[in-house]
């Protein structure tokens, strides 16, 4: 079993390059989807769903200046992460590939455990005691409303707009 600063290094590695992986990713899962308008349907609500927990954390997330712990930062540690797993099963769920389900199984397994623990350590390390407190749920919950600006701020414009692009490019697919 290799040692916790190998294992952390390699996390560290897989979570810098996530976003480029999944760009190849994507690209593999377009290739290889045959999707039906049924799937396509499907796909587009989970996905939907996804990106709304997404704007959602966004709208609440003040990043790299406190541990946030409102709105769905009191019921899950990592709703940015909950929301793009459900946005990749939307997208294998429209892809109708058994092998792109996989995939993204696979992809989002690694890919998100490199990212937690990578997180989790800067955030302890950035703040303290208080990510430790607010892990194990002896962090009082801030009050603090929802912002759209906030999520905009957050650059969630991004993740909109790559869901628009990959959900395009599925159902131009469905009907070539």
């Amino acid at each position: 079993m290799p040692d916790r600063g190998v294992l952390h290094q390699l996390a560290r590695v897989v979570a810098r390059r996530r976003v480029a992986a999944g760009f190849v990713f994507g690209i593999l899962a377009l290739w290889l989807s045959t999707p039906t308008p049924r799937t396509l349907i499907a796909g587009v609500v989970i996905a939907m769903v996804g990106e709304a927990v997404r704007v959602w954390a966004a709208g609440h997330l003040e990043k790299g200046r406190e541990v946030t712990s409102s709105g769905p930062y009191a019921l899950t540690r990592h709703p940015l992460y909950l929301g793009s797993a459900l946005i990749a099963v939307g997208v294998a769920s429209a892809s109708n590939s058994v092998l792109v389900a996989s995939a993204v199984a696979a992809y989002l397994v690694v890919t998100i455990a490199a990212a937690i623990l990578t997180e989790e350590a800067q955030l302890t390390e950035r703040f303290g005691q208080q990510y430790p407190e607010y892990r194990d749920g002896r962090a009082a919950t801030v009050a603090r409303r929802f912002s759209f600006a906030r999520a905009m701020r957050n650059r969630e414009y991004r993740a909109m707009l790559g869901l628009v692009i990959a959900l395009a490019l599925l159902a131009w697919k469905t009907t070539h």
